[in-house]
């Protein structure tokens, strides 16, 4: 017994140690379960305002409507600040960036307007643009505009971006702030006009919501502070930010009159309250006149936007759905009205040591007493150590984590209260080798090793998504009109071969929809040549049901029935999603989400419009370039997409690649496409002419149809300056 309560004791010990360096490393899931109970705290006393210092101007769904589709002219933002500045607005800043000239300046509409008669379009060319006008409007106005950090380099300005004055005090902050080495900023002659520049590039947490917010960070290497910071900065006049640090990160950073508590990231922990529409006012109800100036005098303006069109929707910890803009605004009222909550670097040693000193208690005394005993004791430290933190949360605004010394401690009492019960191991060797007779024992060895998968979640990783459908299945479904058992027997059919095509590829079937089909690779294995399985399990997919075809012809001539084929539309596309059981508490299936599954589903739905059977993402076809006859079919968005993807088809295997008649066909349709995006619509035509020539088995006739239709468009009505060939697909 002394022996073995010795080695629980010593168990006990290397847990504490293991805890401490969990907590020192801080991984994902601690953090999150920290800021969890943050949120709670929140969410349990939400931050009351006392007073509105700030408004929102809000480009909302009924400004939209009234004023046109977004961005409106500039000579219209000159009027909104002018109306601002006429109720006595103390300072405004934009939640927008105005990252190009305005289109509705009159050179601009001149350039526009092919037919425009040269008198009309030299009156049009000597009037001012928009953009002078809007600046000299800023030039009299305190006005900050909106600028954002991009995670990806961009080309350095050519015009320098003006900065605001700093000044460090200790250590040096920059190697502890958020850095973006890319930026988006605004016409250049505004942001000169402009009064001051802040960033609002706001990086959420690992779950997507937005508990701190930078108040300085790096942009191109030059230190910018925030929107809602950069706005005290110009109301107050100041010419200089001060940032304090030390060895351990940024304290704070402060302006005459205002010092704002950070992590060592030089982030805001914000406190904040609910969403409340009194913050906001219709950006089209000051432009017509509807609002007082009492509303708007000495108040800090901030003009952005809650449309959702725009997609400026933010997540809080107390509310799932905000506009973005309304976090500087919360921002702006933690300073205004002293309600900011801080996080000091102490912190972390109180928790460490509060951890430590009830965990050597329990590992002393567990011997001693009964579990029963510890375990009542444990609760009350726990209650304790509640209080303590939300005494300081309700009363100081300080953030002290209980979740860390309540988890370590009890850590540590179930280790040594079970030490006795080991026959619990032999037990999941027992059932290991029971279920491993019914499982795949590589499935098998997953959920024991890891038996929270058996739990909502996921997990992100690179897979190759494919989607199929039959086309013209609702004719097919038709001909069993009185025979819905022959169209089930029919569906299974064919739906059969098409799962053994995915499956013998090491494809998971996702799920079935009617007659189509949705599956994925590298989940839940690791397939490292994912997009090459996928391809050849959609060319499977292709033979099997050419050979059901010409089982289901002879079928209908020994019969005497009508026969109508099946054909089959694949969509593949690469990236990166999220895998995992989804759903809900009582039910939940292993499926896959992401924007790159959206893409696949629409590729499928374009097989149709470009009359091959296989269309694949840009990242699949240069995975699978060299083992597969690729084609690049087009340079296109498709609905409810902004970013263009270059689409290929998948013509066959390698024997198919290296014929010479696929290589001509190849170099026609490359041909066919550098006419057709250089926009020389005439030799575009007799490319397309050779290729159809060459296309013996017409297997591309539905393409070159459609880029034939689409270059006499363009004849007709040439595509804007600027075109890069791009075709915005209007069907799903």
């Amino acid at each position: 017994m002394a022996r073995r309560f010795g080695a629980g004791r010593a168990l006990g010990l290397l847990l504490l140690f293991a805890m401490i360096a969990l907590r020192i490393a801080d991984p994902i899931p601690l953090e999150q379960l920290r800021h969890r109970t943050f949120d709670l705290f929140q969410i349990l006393q939400p931050r009351e305002a006392k007073f509105r210092p700030v408004v929102i101007v809000d480009i909302d769904e009924w400004s939209i409507a009234r004023l046109g589709q977004w961005p409106w002219p500039r000579v219209t933002l000159a009027d909104l600040i002018g109306k601002l500045k006429g109720a006595g607005a103390a300072a405004i800043a934009f939640d927008v960036i105005f990252s190009e000239p305005d289109r509705m300046s009159p050179a601009m509409v001149a350039r526009s307007i092919p037919d425009l008669d040269s008198t009309t379009r030299l009156k049009l060319m000597e009037l001012p643009s928009s953009d002078q006008l809007f600046a000299d409007t800023l030039r009299g106005s305190k006005v900050v505009l909106g600028i954002s950090g991009l995670p990806h380099r961009t080309p350095q300005p050519l015009i320098p971006l003006p900065v605001t004055g700093l000044a460090s005090l200790g250590a040096d902050p920059g190697p502890f702030m958020f850095d973006y080495p890319g930026l988006l900023r605004n016409v250049p002659e505004l942001e000169k006009a402009a009064t001051g520049r802040g960033v609002f590039t706001i990086k959420t947490e690992f779950d997507g919501i937005i508990r701190r917010v930078p108040v300085v960070m790096k942009v191109q290497n030059n230190v910018m502070p925030s929107l809602s910071f950069e706005m005290l900065r110009v109301v107050t006049g100041a010419d200089t930010i001060f940032i304090k640090a030390d060895q351990a990160g940024i304290r704070s950073v402060a302006l005459p009159g205002f010092e704002l508590p950070t992590d060592r990231n030089g982030q805001l922990w914000v406190y904040f309250g609910r969403h409340d529409p009194k913050r906001f006012v219709s950006a089209v109800d000051i432009l017509e006149g509807r609002v007082g100036a009492n509303e708007l005098a000495q108040k800090l303006v901030l003009i952005g936007t809650s449309a959702v069109g725009l997609l400026d929707i933010k997540t809080t910890p107390i509310d799932p759905v905000v506009p973005g803009v309304e976090v500087h605004a919360q921002v702006l009222e933690n300073v205004l009205t002293g309600a900011m909550l801080s996080r000091p670097n102490f912190a972390i040693a109180v928790e460490l040591l509060a951890a430590v000193f009830v965990s050597l208690l329990i590992i002393w005394l567990a011997p001693v007493f009964g579990p029963l005993f510890l375990l009542v004791s444990g609760a009350v430290v726990a209650l304790i150590s509640v209080g303590v933190s939300w005494y300081y949360f309700s009363y100081q605004r300080m953030l002290f984590d209980f979740t860390f010394p309540m988890l370590t401690t009890f850590s540590i009492f179930v280790l040594i209260t079970f030490f006795n019960y080991v026959s619990e191991q032999a037990q999941r060797r027992q059932i290991r080798s029971a279920f491993g007779r019914y499982l795949s024992p590589a499935l098998v060895e997953q959920l024991a090793g890891s038996p929270d998968r058996l739990k909502l979640g996921g997990e992100e990783r690179e897979m190759t998504i494919l989607f199929s459908d039959v086309r013209g299945f609702t004719t097919i479904s038709e001909s069993f009109k009185s025979d819905p058992q022959g169209l089930t027997s029919l569906m299974n059919r064919f739906l059969t071969p098409l799962t053994n095509a995915i499956i013998d590829r090491k494809g998971t079937i996702d799920k079935y929809m009617g007659d189509a089909i949705m599956a994925f690779w590298n989940a839940p294995l690791d397939d490292s040549d994912h997009q090459i399985n996928a391809c050849n399990a959609a060319l499977d997919m292709i033979d099997k049901i050419e050979a059901l075809n010409i089982e289901r012809q002879q079928e209908a001539e020994e019969s005497g029935k009508p026969f109508i084929p099946m054909h089959v539309g694949i969509g593949l596309n690469t990236g990166v999603c999220v895998v995992g059981n989804m759903g809900s508490d009582l039910r939940f299936d292993y499926s896959v989400l992401g924007d790159s599954v959206n893409l696949a589903s629409r590729l499928e739905g374009q097989s149709k419009s470009y009359g091959v059977p296989i269309i694949v993402g840009s990242k699949t076809a240069m995975a699978a370039k060299g083992k597969f006859a690729i084609l690049e079919l087009d340079f296109i968005t498709v609905k409810g997409k902004k970013e263009p993807e270059v689409i290929y088809a998948i013509a066959g295997r390698e024997d198919v690649a290296n014929s010479g008649k696929f290589q001509r066909t190849r170099n026609l349709n490359i041909e066919m496409l550098a006419q057709y995006r250089s926009q020389n619509w005439e030799e575009a035509l007799l490319a397309i002419d050779k290729a159809r020539i060459a296309d013996e088995e017409k297997a591309l006739t539905t393409l070159y149809d459609l880029y034939e239709s689409r270059i006499r468009d363009f004849i007709a009505s040439p595509p804007p300056p600027g075109w890069d060939g791009v075709f915005a697909l209007q069907t799903k």
